[in-house]
């Protein structure tokens, strides 16, 4: 098999989803060090040149460099989506595209214009940053989800809503919910990585949801997303984290689980009652 019948559009759209999520974690790291501000605000530069020399310095600059590269993957995934017969990934591809200016732009105001712009490095500047982020990584989510030409079964669905339990729990141990592991800037970078891990999976159990007799259960799969963008909103620091919003965020995290136990469970009963129904991608 040659590498042209190997690199087919689904693949190159999950690795290009793949690679997001690293660059998020990245940046969560990177802001989470300090070392968005280590190039002395010389964006796109560091270091008066192209190449760091400091430590802090590198990693901005090594995460700009996977920005960049990770932004021409996704003008690569919606050229190549316009390019094939099939119409369903058009929409959620040119969509991430036109995002990245705006990700772009904030990005720069954050290690540019702080202090020539008033709250150009604060919690709603990051939080802003963090948003279009998810959003762009749903959206190539869901472009992956489109592409697939398999049909899964409900038992995929049930498999999703696990890894969805799975990555939510990996991630409340690395929240700051979870007190005995400091949230420094690994810590931060799981939370975050595995949190996404949990979104693409929600995502992929409401699509498969949505041809079956239980499609209304998207509704509940849906508010555990919410609830899931809500926790990782509250761990860039976007209010003050007394007591009080430390209860309130782990509250987040225990309604989204149990949103997804109970849906996993309704789900294993109309697959044992054969009211599933077909399953499409």
């Amino acid at each position: 098999m040659s590498l042209r019948d190997r690199v087919t559009f689904p693949r190159f759209a999950a690795f290009t989803t793949g690679l997001t999520l690293t660059l998020v974690m990245l940046g969560v790291y990177t802001a989470a060090t300090g070392s968005g501000l280590a190039c002395s605000a010389q964006w796109p530069l560091c270091d008066d040149g192209l190449l760091p020399q400091t430590i802090p310095s590198f990693i901005e600059w090594f995460h700009r460099l996977v920005a960049m590269v990770t932004g021409w993957f996704i003008v690569g995934t919606a050229i190549w989506s316009w390019r094939r017969h099939d119409t369903r990934t058009r929409l959620t591809a040119t969509l991430a595209v036109l995002l990245l200016p705006l990700q772009i732009s904030i990005g720069a105001v954050t290690v540019t214009l702080n202090g020539l712009l008033p709250e150009g490095y604060s919690p709603p500047t990051q939080g802003a940053h963090l948003v279009v982020a998810l959003t762009i990584f749903s959206l190539l989510v869901w472009t992956t989800l489109s592409a697939r030409t398999k049909t899964p079964t409900l038992a995929r669905v049930r498999q999703a809503l696990l890894v969805a339990l799975g990555a939510l729990i990996a991630s409340v141990f690395a929240s700051r919910v979870f007190t005995p592991i400091p949230y420094g800037p690994a810590a931060q970078a799981a939370f975050y990585g595995a949190g996404l891990v949990a979104v693409a999976a929600l995502l992929a159990a409401t699509r498969w949801l949505a041809a079956t007799t239980v499609s209304s259960l998207r509704v509940a799969t849906g508010t555990a997303l919410a609830l899931l963008f809500v926790g990782l909103l509250l761990g860039r620091d976007l209010v003050f984290y007394t007591p009080t919003v430390r209860l309130f965020n782990a509250v987040v995290f225990l309604l989204a689980g149990t949103i997804v136990v109970a849906v996993a469970l309704l789900t294993r009963r109309a697959r044992s009652d054969g009211r599933a129904g077909p399953v499409v991608g």
